[in-house]
């Protein structure tokens, strides 16, 4: 039974013919073995079969025309000898001429060794002393019209014709040879040979039969040598293929086996060379990665306890800055400023150092982007106001809900709208929120400076500004585009901008609903549709 049971297992893909076509098609993309085996067997198979045709073809119109030489040498002393009979036979009466005509019937068929069918038949005009006559086998179809009439009109010459002769196993090729003799007091007389050639077709069809089963071998024999030296070629390939994906996923170890002195062997060789090239480099660069990170993340922890101490510091002295003379006030103020900003771009170095060393992992919960947005705005709302901008959210509705990390999205949203802020020139900040069933989609659209496409080209850069001699409200860093990106990139999102000089600018985030979702269409428009925007921008996405 269990025989059985894997015997129908093994069988099923060959009895399940409906695939086939998809399994060859499959074969043919990703199997250079069978491709080129194939194409091998295919080419092969062809020139056979034209060649096989061609020496089938010379050898059936060789056998023809030496079966057709025979027989018109053989009628044509048919011909003669019965002419022969008549001339020498003085007979003027029916009973003398049909001995004549007895005579005649057996010398034909004395020299065609009785394998012809024959028939003797008056021309149109003679006077009938001596009857029609054929043989017990001949069947008078087998002489066409053609045939007669050109009999009649050329008596001097042999005429032939290629028939099919029937029988009650299939009809035989035949050949009929037809030609004048004159009979004395009785007038001309066609006389018809007809020749069975079965016998040609027979060593014909048997030659067919071995050019078709030498064929058939030289092809399966081309096949497997093919498949042979195929397989001796594309191994190594293959190998290599695979050595190059371990390499690929970071088993820099993996080389190819280097066996010989040929050139695959001379590949191998090159190829382990360029590993182990590869493989010192990126422990190298690996290795001073490591350090980089170390150092930064070491330089940021270190300086915390001392810029805690200042901190402290400076928020006294900042507290008690109205009592001071307006220099040391102001010297308070700058005090306090700078050790805020000092401690924000030590956290964005320690977030960015976590993102290089790929330890940041997310925590998502079903969030209302919607709310996650209006939380951001009402936290920059006295911001805004300070520089003259007004900030307007818009949620045309949709399935706002989606499976995010809300700290990193709302530091995202924080980051846009601050950005707005700083360059808004003291115009409306539109803030939007849609959603499709796969994404949610928001975005932050101002009216200000704008950037030219350079600057968008650099815009997610770390530490780069668009303009760094602009004043900063917000005191930024220079690294919260560059850690937005990375967080939006970290929930599988895009990050994109659109932006034209003096028209203003808007960054769209798109983000999949669940976790773990692609995207294929944002639910958002990326270059906006307000009459400002007409004149032509700049995009670029991360």
């Amino acid at each position: 039974m269990n025989l059985l049971l894997r015997l129908r297992r093994w069988l099923q893909p060959v009895l399940d013919w409906r695939r086939w076509p998809a399994r060859i098609a499959h074969l043919w993309r990703v199997s250079l073995q069978f491709r080129t085996v194939l194409l091998t067997v295919g080419l092969s198979s062809v020139t056979i079969v034209l060649i096989g045709g061609f020496i089938s073809s010379s050898i059936a119109n060789d056998l023809f025309q030496s079966r057709l030489s025979t027989v018109l040498l053989q009628s044509e002393r048919a011909m003669t000898q019965a002419q022969t009979q008549f001339d020498s036979a003085d007979a003027s009466d029916e009973v003398e001429l049909n001995q004549v005509r007895g005579q005649a019937l057996a010398a034909i068929s004395q020299i065609t060794t009785g394998q012809a069918d024959f028939a003797l038949l008056g021309f149109p005009g003679s006077n009938g002393l001596l009857q029609n006559t054929t043989s017990r086998d001949f069947v008078a179809d087998v002489i066409s019209p053609e045939l007669r009439e050109q009999v009649r009109r050329d008596r001097d010459e042999l005429h032939y014709q290629s028939v099919a002769l029937e029988r009650e196993d299939g009809d035989d090729p035949g050949i009929v040879v037809g030609g004048a003799v004159t009979v004395p007091a009785s007038g001309d007389y066609e006389l018809y040979l007809v020749y069975n050639i079965g016998d040609v077709q027979q060593t014909l069809g048997f030659v067919q039969g071995t050019i078709a089963v030498g064929g058939i071998a030289l092809i399966a024999l081309i096949g497997a040598v093919s498949w042979l030296v195929v397989r001796l070629v594309v191994a190594p390939i293959r190998i290599a293929a695979e050595t190059s994906q371990k390499l690929a996923a970071g088993q820099l170890e993996e080389r190819i086996p280097e066996h010989g002195d040929d050139v695959i062997t001379t590949l191998a060789r090159s190829f382990n060379a360029m590993a182990d090239s590869m493989q010192k480099q990126i422990t190298q660069l690996a290795d001073l990665s490591r350090l980089q990170q170390r150092f930064v993340s070491d330089v940021s922890h270190e300086l915390r306890t001392p810029l805690t101490t200042i901190r402290l510091a400076g928020g006294v002295l900042y507290d008690q800055r109205d009592s001071f003379p307006p220099a040391t006030a102001r010297t308070a103020e700058l005090l306090h400023t700078q050790a805020q900003r000092f401690e924000m771009l030590l956290a964005d170095l320690l977030e960015i150092s976590r993102y290089d060393a790929g330890a940041v992992q997310i925590v998502t919960e079903p969030t209302n982007l919607v709310r996650l947005a209006a939380d951001a705005m009402d936290e920059l709302t006295s911001l805004a106001a300070q520089k003259g901008s007004e900030l307007q959210l818009a949620a045309p509705g949709g399935y706002f809900e989606a499976d995010i990390d809300a700290r990193r999205i709302r530091r995202v949203i924080v980051n846009l709208l601050g950005n707005a802020i700083d360059h808004g020139e003291g115009r409306p900040i539109v803030v939007t929120v849609d959603s499709n069933e796969q994404a949610v989609a928001l975005s932050v659209r101002d009216y200000g400076v704008g950037m030219a496409p350079e600057e968008v080209d650099r815009v997610f850069d770390r530490f780069w500004r668009a303009d760094p001699s602009r004043q900063r409200t917000t005191g930024g860093t220079g690294l919260g585009l560059a850690i937005a990106r990375e967080d939006v990139t970290l929930h599988g999102g895009w990050l994109e901008v659109w932006s034209s000089p003096g028209v203003g600018s808007c960054f769209r985030m798109t983000l999949p609903r669940v976790h773990g979702g692609t995207l294929s269409v944002s639910p958002l428009p990326l270059t906006p549709d307000d009459e400002e925007s007409e004149r032509e921008g700049v995009q670029h996405g991360a």
